[in-house]
């Protein structure tokens, strides 16, 4: 694969910086950007999950195992989906279809929790969630080490930790910024959540939907699976 950061003098822009080189690097932060979405809702789950079931009315006693969603759910999905798109082969590229879906399937269950009326709805749509967004984590990190060329993985991975600590930055914050830059109520009646804590979760999924859309559209991938898979491995004959 041709390195995208070539640099021709005669096509530099007026402050020195070669287009080629402009353009591979918005390509790399477009191909990253779905990962802040996606932490996004692992940061939302991680801080107010434990809040939502003791809201209906958990006993403490019970939460570790009322957790077990997420281990369980990353043990099994991650794999699975790892191996289904190395070996895709659709027109739509080998990580695209992936994102996409889990990106979608994501978004149902971030509306569903703060607004569960049982504990053990609350419980199924921590399930749903936690293996909704391993299908569209495994893709979205996946995307440096399918298009970028070796030399430019390092500033792709560099790039993907940017914007997981950016994503878990926002959503960690933002119930507190709701209530203390935009006024929405932080307080509940017995047996509910504060608005805040909800708007949180829907505004954590029109963030997830954005990033991955966003992503999907703009990165291109051979079609076919014709790039590097992870590692910068070529997949093997079909």
């Amino acid at each position: 694969m041709q390195d995208l950061h070539v640099d021709n003098p005669r096509k530099r822009q007026g402050n020195g910086v070669p287009r080629g080189a402009q353009r591979a690097n918005l390509h790399i932060w477009n191909m990253c950007f779905a990962l802040f979405g996606i932490q996004i809702v692992w940061a939302l789950q991680n801080a107010n999950t434990t809040r939502i079931f003791q809201t209906l009315g958990a006993d403490v006693a019970a939460l570790p195992a009322l957790w077990i969603a997420g281990p369980i759910t990353g043990l099994i999905v991650q794999p699975i989906v790892g191996h289904l798109s190395d070996g895709s082969r659709s027109r739509f590229g080998r990580r695209r279809p992936f994102l996409i879906a889990g990106g979608l399937l994501t978004a149902l269950p971030l509306l569903i929790m703060p607004n569960a009326a049982t504990l053990w709805a609350a419980v199924a749509a921590l399930w749903l969630l936690t293996a909704s967004n391993n299908i569209s984590m495994d893709p979205a990190r996946a995307l440096v080490a399918d298009n970028l060329p070796e030399a430019q993985r390092a500033r792709g991975y560099a790039i993907q930790v940017f914007f997981i600590g950016a994503g878990a930055v926002f959503a960690s914050s933002l119930p507190w910024v709701l209530v203390n830059w935009f006024g929405v109520s932080g307080a509940a009646a017995p047996g509910a959540l504060p608005p805040a804590v909800r708007y949180a979760f829907y505004i954590g999924s029109a963030c997830l939907l954005l990033s991955v859309f966003w992503t999907a559209a703009s990165t291109h991938e051979r079609p076919g699976g014709g790039a590097a898979g992870p590692g910068g491995r070529q997949p093997g004959p079909g």
